[in-house]
């Protein structure tokens, strides 16, 4: 059944966002959080090529509202007046004021590109002191780009002047920052190669610390260098700050037709990778090494969302396979898979491309990209205001998690979507700032291997755990700090480290691990640490020793240690509860259950109602995402105060990932719900149907069937 009203609506909202956008518009457009954007990454010799006719005729036909397109840094895309910056030689004079005017006439915002990671050779020779330099003398070349250094006058001088010029030469809507920070490696050839020795660098450490001297290599156990981490930190702040000052500023704009324009300044959003003095964080889905992690979108977009709430966020789905073959695109599957994870966990559509959308390399994903960004503009009113219901919180090893820490992370994360257990992320230098929310919203945090926390943020991680939220942590989280290890868990390191292969873990309380039916040992690897803890601790999951090996004639042996793989100290309200090993790698590589069995058997002990909040039939591999959300009407933006007008149950089907490919997802049939929800609907019904579900509401529950779902659906709960 179509919905006249309805799609009245969205005709009105859709014919309102096509309203060309007036020099003189000095609205903060960005926190409206309804972006549907797309960034031409253009190699130098396209710029002869590129047509703004033809680029707002492409975004209009793929339902886009905002464009990112080269501008200046590593090379300008228009004339540039300033000596120390490098005019790309194929550029079409005039071409870049067109484009914005072009994009404004049909309401598509632009934000320009900048990159001052690096700068071209002639740059280089005339200033060899502005650029990074290793220890042994090494520098970050890219044929003729070299990498620059943070706290020489390039950037610190030099960088300010060319956003000012752009600013002053066309009237542009935001800025995108890319590759801000400190270069340690050469990312486009994957070669490491240490912490830049400028002799600018070593003079601003110096000032900063206190006369320390800049350290040689990145190692966590020398204190030196856990003060060059703060010193990077506040550098980059410091010139964020900087930044923010410089465009948040009046500037006199003029026209391509000679027109001078006024601006406030304050339309112009500040987009890239950092946190602190912009209004856009921008985050990236990428393909990485097998296993593939299919919820990259919904991992980047809660985790800025949860830790930033006063910020939007914009993930950018990578097109690109790798930097060695830019022009091969992901599969169409994945790239909705993405683009849906972004527009059901609050932000927008956003993909990152080579070169502009004429004549494209690898157009298989072009039809996914038109229907899920036509999807999003046409229920424009129901994305883009959400507030999540989750009660359970884990905590994430930072920005950019690799390595372990990642895998840990990943597979504790993976074990809960699996299970349709709904919870945020929240970064791990973050809680100092969010310690009363994480009071106030959540029964359990998960700590998936978590150190190296700063003094105020493990103050308020003990001050959480007082106020009653319980907590989960795994691997080495807090080896690093023993009072807290010991306050918070009842712990004692033994021995951190150990290789777990070959060990046994048994599952002894049957009233507790009630997944083990019939299975008494559980087999591990990796690391499974060693630990004491205090006499007031349960302890479970005995770890047996690694026993002999050689044929099946001779094996066995397999004796208790005397350690353990678990332990629960009992609060004043609650539990908290540490198991010391690799539980989230060894299902994020390996995918046994058993190890999932034993985190979702802890967790239903000790908040049992988290598996409550969503009660379903679904596949574990179809991704549930509830929100409570807010109608984004023209006037709403990210300040409003929220106010629910419902749920909505968002469903991406991820069955057709096999861990290394992306298929075609099978159709699921009658998927039954209990939804917990405080008010009982007027209203249940389909985005992609537009159909009306039928529904009982009783107990505080919402029972309804959703008869099929092919790629990815959005029931609306209303109230």
């Amino acid at each position: 059944m179509k919905f006249i009203k309805l799609l009245c609506l969205f005709c009105s909202i859709s014919a309102l966002a096509q309203k060309p956008i007036s020099p003189a518009d000095d609205s903060e457009w960005w926190k409206r959080n309804n972006l549907r954007l797309i960034q031409m990454n253009l190699p130098a010799y396209e710029a002869a090529n590129i047509d703004a006719d033809e680029i707002v005729e492409d975004l209009k036909a793929f339902s886009a509202n905002t464009l990112i397109i080269n501008g200046a840094g590593i090379m300008s895309f228009y004339q540039s007046d300033l000596d120390f910056e490098y005019t790309n030689p194929f550029m079409k004079p005039g071409e870049m004021g067109r484009i914005v005017e072009k994009c404004h006439e049909n309401g598509i915002r632009v934000i320009i590109r900048f990159d001052f990671s690096r700068a071209h050779e002639t740059i280089f020779k005339a200033h060899p002191d502005w650029f990074y330099i290793s220890a042994k003398g090494e520098r970050i070349i890219n044929t003729d780009k070299y990498v620059v250094s943070i706290n020489a006058p390039y950037v610190q001088e030099k960088a300010f002047k060319i956003v000012e010029e752009v600013i002053s030469k066309f009237d542009i809507d935001g800025i995108f920052l890319n590759m801000p920070g400190y270069q340690t490696r050469n990312p486009y050839e994957n070669i490491y190669v240490g912490i830049d020795q400028n002799e600018y660098d070593k003079k601003a450490f110096a000032a900063w610390s206190g006369g320390l001297t800049l350290p040689l290599k990145e190692d966590r156990t020398d204190p030196v260098f856990n003060k060059y981490l703060e010193f990077k930190t506040a550098s980059i702040e410091d010139w964020s700050k900087r930044l923010h000052a410089v465009v948040k500023s009046s500037q006199e704009k003029v026209s391509s037709k000679g027109e001078i324009l006024r601006s406030s300044g304050k339309k112009i959003a500040i987009c890239t990778y950092l946190e602190e003095s912009v209004d856009i964080i921008r985050h990236e889905s990428q393909t990485h090494g097998l296993p593939y992690w299919p919820y990259t979108a919904s991992d980047n977009t809660t985790h800025i969302e949860q830790t930033f709430p006063d910020k939007i966020v914009s993930n950018a789905s990578i097109q690109q396979i790798s930097f060695q073959s830019r022009y091969n695109a992901i599969e169409p599957e994945e790239i909705s898979i993405r683009l849906y994870e972004n527009i059901a966990n609050g932000s927008g559509t956003d993909v990152s491309l080579m070169g502009d959308l004429r004549d494209y390399e690898d157009e298989r994903n072009f039809g996914a990209m038109k229907k899920i960004y036509g999807h999003q503009k046409k229920y424009e009113p129901y994305f883009g205001k959400y507030e999540s219901i989750a009660s359970v919180g884990v905590i994430a090893p930072g920005y950019w998690p690799g390595g372990d820490k990642m895998e840990e992370y990943r597979g504790l994360s993976l074990m809960l979507k699996e299970a349709h257990v709904q919870f945020d992320v929240i970064q791990d230098n973050h809680l100092a700032n969010l310690k009363e929310k994480l009071k106030r919203k959540y029964k359990v945090l998960i700590l998936p291997d978590i150190n190296y926390l700063s003094d105020k943020d493990i103050e308020a991680l003990k001050e959480v755990s007082d106020a009653g939220v319980q907590l989960i942590a795994t691997n080495t989280s807090l080896f690093d700090n023993t009072e807290a290890l010991k306050s918070l868990f009842g712990a004692s390191v033994v021995n951190k480290d150990n290789d777990g292969a070959g060990n046994y873990l048994k599952p002894l309380k049957q009233d507790f691990f009630k997944s083990f039916d019939g299975q008494s040992m559980i087999h591990f690897k990796f690391n499974l640490g060693l630990y004491d803890f205090d006499k007031d601790v349960e302890t479970l999951l005995p770890i047996l020793s690694k026993g002999r090996p050689g044929p099946p004639e001779m094996i066995g042996g397999h004796e208790p240690t005397g350690y353990y793989g678990f332990g629960i100290k009992k609060k004043t309200v609650g539990k908290n509860i540490l198991m010391p090993m690799n539980i989230g790698k060894i299902y994020y590589q390996h995918g046994y259950e058993q190890h999932k069995n034993i985190v979702l058997d802890a967790l239903q002990n000790i908040h049992p109602d988290g598996f409550k909040e969503l009660i379903n039939n679904a596949h574990p591999r179809v991704e549930l995402i509830l929100q409570d959300f807010m109608m984004n009407k023209e006037g709403v933006t990210i300040h409003t105060p929220f106010k629910s007008d419902g749920h909505i149950l968002h469903l991406v089907n991820l069955t057709g990932f096999s861990g290394n490919t992306y298929f075609e997802p099978h159709t699921q049939q009658n998927i039954a719900f209990e939804v917990k929800v405080d008010f009982k609907p007027s209203k249940v019904w389909t985005m992609q149907g537009e159909e009306k579900l039928a529904f009982t509401y009783s107990n505080g529950y919402l029972k309804l069937i959703l008869p099929s779902l092919k790629d990815f659906e959005g029931i609306v709960i209303e109230r």
